[in-house]
Parts: structure tokens; C-alpha cells; sequence
């Protein structure tokens, strides 16, 4: 699914690699990444043409698994197009500097260049002059003011002709000047009494408190007291929507999928055309293109991959990540035998297919439950901190996971960290409140499952983390999860600020959040954020994003390419995904389902 980056780097190492997909072989040429070696590209194909041309009969014969019992004498092949690899960069002379004669200068006379050179400074200052006086000049004629007397006017009108233009334009202002000069005066003359003092004055609400006092909460002995968050009463089934659910259940994202109807409707009629512009039905449904036992080329396969870009980009993939995947479905199609009655489009959109499913996959599955349970095991609480930018729903959808947390037995404390953004603590009071309404201490034997631990605001985030992550270990907390002010990717200082927290408190899981609403903005969010961790972090393997939190899911329809963007771009899993407005509202990620409406047409 990446086959379109043909290297890749391993600390001190990189590797090139060229595909043969008729033969189902790889090239791979190693060397230190230090060095730039220029004749790479020309050695590696140089390598397959040699070798493909000298054993392309074996490789007809027994096929490829003929390969491993052969014997392939190519060492003194490998050496010479390795030597004359390195003799073609060599070859290349030195640039030679131009002769006097061979230049411009040449050619212009000493008159010339002495007449330009003096011209061309006068030229400009005039221009300038001109520029800078036309609009004042502009304003004198067309200010109301009086008209001057008619016995004046020819005798001005004499003087303008024999006055130089400089002299002219300098009259001109100054008289328009006169004239403003005792309109201002009038204006001007309040202004001195109600002189504003310098400085900037924080704004008093009518109905708020300047007291700054009033928002400190550090003194507070609300931190792990019920009394604290006191029971709400409100009805269920707003909170919970579903109520025939399985509790402490994430289910998979669900979507029906009519492709393959569509495609049967085009089948049974070939002759007609797709009425659909834009999409895929009449792309991937027409039986054209027929390929008759013969290697697949780029030029067969082109038309379809433009097709294919369009649409990629049409469902919310970014550009640049939809250009990368075409170009990975051409290099692992290119050169590959194709069947009598294989159309060279459902081809194409196979491959696709299993490239996108590979590519939401993840390497590394991140189990939530089973790493809090060996967090219980050693005594410790899981720690998860939340970041993103603002308003992708960050405090929504770690209540959200709270009380999945909750409903499968884990007690959870709140670390309130957004010290910036107005109502912060008081949005995450009201989520605890509810939660302890949804599941209150006499079900779980009179323990309270969720608490917060809020320090106010204007306070250091990472230090808030810190004291609620010491708390939740004297306390017996199963899960610390740390909320952070929201920030853009180019805000230096809080991006410093964030890669603090991660370095100092060492969460178990850092969740990305990012809205399904984005396009190309992913990519700039992930990279960006990603870049800032490991800048601003001082350890030699900095911290960088483990997990992706999909917010918004329910409000972009088919459009789910905001999905294959992040994870391409970081190659790392989206473990939740918001999908509505209730707790119950929080899936896990089924990439066919995803891959089916995005290939929807």
C-alpha cells in the first residue's frame, strides 16, 4: 500500500527498491544514508533489465519458485554495471565560464551603458515623485472648499505656465494643506482633555467578577469529594440513547455497502452508459478494457488511476495521499499478467481496495482494556492524555470514553489540564456529574467510579497532570485521563508547552484527536503535531502520537477519507470513533465498512 515511496531509512541505512510484477521480484540496492550517491536510480534499473533479460526464460520455464533451486551466476555482471554506474557520474565536465565576447555585455557600447546609467536613476525619482503626488494632487482639486476669485484665476493660470511642474505640484500642496490645516485645528482641539491613558485595561462584565481571586481553585477541597459533584437528576435516555445495548460493548462502525448490486445492474446492461457523472458506478461497472493474457501496462492503467485520484479526493482524502496511492496501485500492478476475462478496472479497484483495508489496519493494535488491566497488575493507573486542535471535541469524547471505561468495571479520574479555554472545568464538572448519576456508588458498592481533579485556570498544565496522576496512585484509580487546551499545529509556545506535558508525565496512550470533517488540514494537523512533540521534547526517543480519536463521524455521510489520511500519514490506529452526541455514541473502527463508502460511488 505504499509501494509509491520507492526507498526507505533505518537509522544509519537507506533502501531503493524496483518492482517486477511480471516475475514477482524485487531490487532492493542498500547503502549509508550519509552519502549521496547520484547513479542509484540508473544502477537498480540497469540491475533488473540485466537480470530480468538473461533469466527471463528460466523464469517462464519453472516459474517463480524455480528461483529457489536455481543458481544465478550475476556477481561479475553486478560489477561491471556497478563500475560503469559510478564511471557514468563521473563523467560529467565542469561547467566552463562565458567569455567576455560570449556575453551580453559584449555587445553594448560604452555610449549606451553611459546613457542608461544616467537616465534611469532621474527616471525612477520622477516616477516616484509623480506616484507620491498624484493622489494628493488628485484630493486638492477635488476638495469642496471655496472657489477662488475669477480675477485670480487667469492671472494663476498665467503662472502655471511659466512654472516648472516640481514648482507647480509644490504650490498645490501647500495650499491644500492651508486649507485642512484649519478644519483640523477645530477637530483637534478637544482631544488633549480626553487623552486616553496608555496600556491596555482588562474589559468588567456587568454580571461578572474582576476579581481574579474568585477562579482559583488551588485551595479547593473539591478534588475527590462526592460532596463536590452531587447527583443530577435528568433523564437517562438522552445521555444513553440506545437502551437495548450490550453494556461496556464498543461496537463496530456499521455501513451497507450497495456496490455490489450496482455492479450487477451494469452487468446485466453492458450497453448502457453510466448516467452517474463523477463517479464510479460506470467505471467500475462497465465490462470495457478487456485484457487478453498480456502484462499490464501504465498506459492501460492511467485513465482509471486519473479516475481514481478524482474520486479519492471527492470522499475527503487529501491530494497529496491520493496521488501517493494511485501511484502505489500502478507500480504493484505494472508488468502483472492479467486473466482472459479480467477488466483492467475491477483489477485497478481491487487492488485499491486491499491497499486502503491494509493501510487502516494497524501495525500495532492498541488494546485499551487489556493495557489497563496489566496497569492494575502493577499497582499504577493507565494514564491517557487527549490533544488536538480547537474544537474537534476533545472533553466530549473523553466522556465518551469514561463511561465505557466505567461501564466495564475501571474507575476514572478527570484531570482538568484546559487551564485556557473559558467553562473548560466547569463543561468537565457537569460530565462528571452526569456520569456519577448514570452510575452512582451504590451499584459499584459505594465506590465512585468518576471523579475530577481541577486545579482552576491560568495554572501549568503538566503540573495539574502530574498532582492528578500522584492522587489517582494514593487513591487506587484505575485511569487517569488528562483533557488539554485545544491548539493549532503552528502555535509554537503551546505546542512547547504540550511536548512539556508528554515528557514529564509519561502517559501510557497519547490520543490524537481530529474531526472527519478535514481534508488536506489532516495531514497538516498529524505532521505538524507530531514535528512539535519531537522538536520541543528532550529525550532521545521523544514521544510522539500512539492513537487517533475520530470525532464527527455521523456528519460527513460516505465521505470518510479523513480516516485514510491520518492513518497514512502516521501509520498509526484511530481506536475511537465519535459517531453522535450521547455516551453511547463511541465505536471502534471496521476498516471494510470504511473502505466500502469510500469506494461507494
Amino acid at each position: 500500500e505504499r509501494g509509491g515511496n520507492n526507498s526507505f531509512t533505518h537509522e544509519a541505512l537507506t533502501l531503493k527498491y524496483k518492482l517486477d510484477n511480471q516475475f514477482e521480484l524485487v531490487f532492493v540496492v542498500g547503502f549509508q544514508k550519509i552519502l549521496t550517491l547520484t547513479y542509484v536510480d540508473k544502477l537498480i534499473d540497469d540491475v533488473h533489465k540485466e537480470f530480468r533479460d538473461k533469466y527471463r526464460n528460466e523464469f517462464q520455464q519453472k516459474g517463480t519458485l524455480g528461483l529457489l533451486n536455481g543458481t544465478f551466476d550475476f556477481k561479475d555482471d553486478f560489477m561491471r554495471l556497478l563500475r560503469d554506474a559510478e564511471e557514468s557520474s563521473k563523467v560529467r565536465a565542469p561547467t566552463v565560464m562565458k567569455t567576455f565576447e560570449q556575453s551580453l555585455k559584449s555587445q553594448k557600447t560604452v555610449k549606451c551603458m553611459i546613457e542608461t546609467r544616467g537616465e534611469k536613476p532621474k527616471e525612477k525619482v520622477k516616477n516616484k515623485k509623480n506616484k507620491g503626488s498624484k493622489k494628493e494632487g488628485i484630493e486638492a482639486v477635488a476638495a469642496p472648499g471655496k472657489a477662488l476669485a475669477g480675477d485670480k484665476q487667469p492671472s494663476a493660470a498665467g503662472e502655471k505656465e511659466e512654472l516648472t511642474k516640481d514648482e507647480i505640484l509644490q504650490k498645490n500642496r501647500e495650499e491644500f494643506f492651508k486649507r485642512h490645516m484649519k478644519a483640523g485645528e477645530k477637530s483637534r482641539s478637544p482631544k488633549p482633555e480626553a487623552q486616553k491613558e496608555k496600556g491596555k485595561k482588562p474589559r468588567v462584565w456587568d454580571l461578572g467578577n474582576s476579581n481574579a481571586k474568585v477562579l482559583d481553585y488551588s485551595n479547593s477541597a473539591t478534588n475527590g469529594s462526592a460532596e463536590a459533584c452531587p447527583v443530577e437528576e435528568f433523564d437517562p435516555d438522552t445521555a444513553l440513547g440506545d437502551r437495548n445495548r450490550e453494556p461496556g460493548r464498543l461496537y463496530d462502525l456499521e455501513y451497507e455497502s450497495d456496490d455490489e448490486a450496482e455492479e450487477e445492474k451494469v452487468i446485466q446492461n453492458p450497453s448502457k452508459p453510466s448516467t452517474k457523472k463523477g463517479g464510479l458506478g460506470g467505471m467500475f461497472g462497465m465490462l470495457k478494457g478487456l485484457v487478453g493474457s498480456k502484462s499490464l501496462t501504465r498506459e492501460d492503467m492511467d485513465p482509471v488511476l486519473e479516475k481514481m485520484k478524482d474520486h479519492l479526493i471527492a470522499k475527503n482524502v487529501a491530494a497529496e495521499i491520493a496521488v501517493q496511492l494511485c501511484e502505489s496501485v500502478a507500480k504493484k500492478l505494472e508488468g502483472k499478467v492479467m486473466g482472459t476475462f479480467t477488466t483492467v478496472t475491477s483489477t485497478v479497484k481491487q487492488a485499491l481496495q486491499e491497499a486502503l483495508v491494509q493501510i487502516l489496519q494497524p501495525q500495532r493494535r492498541v488494546d485499551v482494556l487489556r493495557d489497563v488491566m496489566d496497569a492494575q497488575r502493577h499497582r499504577r493507573p493507565y494514564v491517557v492524555t487527549f490533544c488536538g486542535v480547537n474544537g474537534v471535541g476533545k472533553s466530549t469524547n473523553l466522556a465518551k470514553i469514561s463511561f465505557w471505561l466505567i461501564e466495564n468495571g475501571f474507575s476514572v479520574l478527570i484531570a482538568a489540564c484546559d487551564t485556557f479555554r473559558a467553562g473548560a472545568v466547569e463543561q468537565l464538572r457537569t460530565h462528571t456529574r452526569r456520569l456519577n448519576a448514570l452510575h452512582p456508588p451504590e451499584s459499584h458498592g459505594g465506590r465512585t467510579m468518576v471523579q475530577l481533579y481541577e486545579k482552576g485556570y491560568g495554572k501549568d498544565a503538566a503540573g495539574i497532570a502530574m498532582e492528578a496522576i500522584s492522587y489517582a496512585r494514593n487513591q487506587g484509580f484505575d485511569v487517569v485521563l488528562v483533557d488539554t487546551a485545544g491548539r493549532m499545529q503552528d502555535n509554537a509556545p503551546l505546542m512547547t508547552a504540550l511536548a512539556k506535558l508528554i515528557a514529564v508525565n509519561a502517559p501510557d496512550l497519547v490520543l490524537f484527536v481530529g474531526e472527519a470533517l478535514v481534508g488536506n488540514e489532516a495531514v497538516d494537523q498529524l505532521v505538524k503535531f507530531n514535528k512539535a512533540l519531537a522538536d520541543h521534547s528532550m529525550a532521545q526517543t521523544p514521544r510522539l502520537i500512539d492513537g487517533i480519536v475520530l470525532t464527527k463521524f455521523d456528519t460527513i455521510d460516505d465521505k470518510v477519507g479523513a480516516a485514510i489520511s491520518m492513518t497514512y500519514i502516521t501509520s498509526k490506529p484511530i481506536v475511537f470513533v465519535g459517531t453522535g452526541q450521547t455516551y453511547c455514541d463511541l465505536r471502534s473502527l471496521n476498516a471494510k465498512a470504511v473502505v466500502a463508502a469510500l469506494m461507494k460511488a
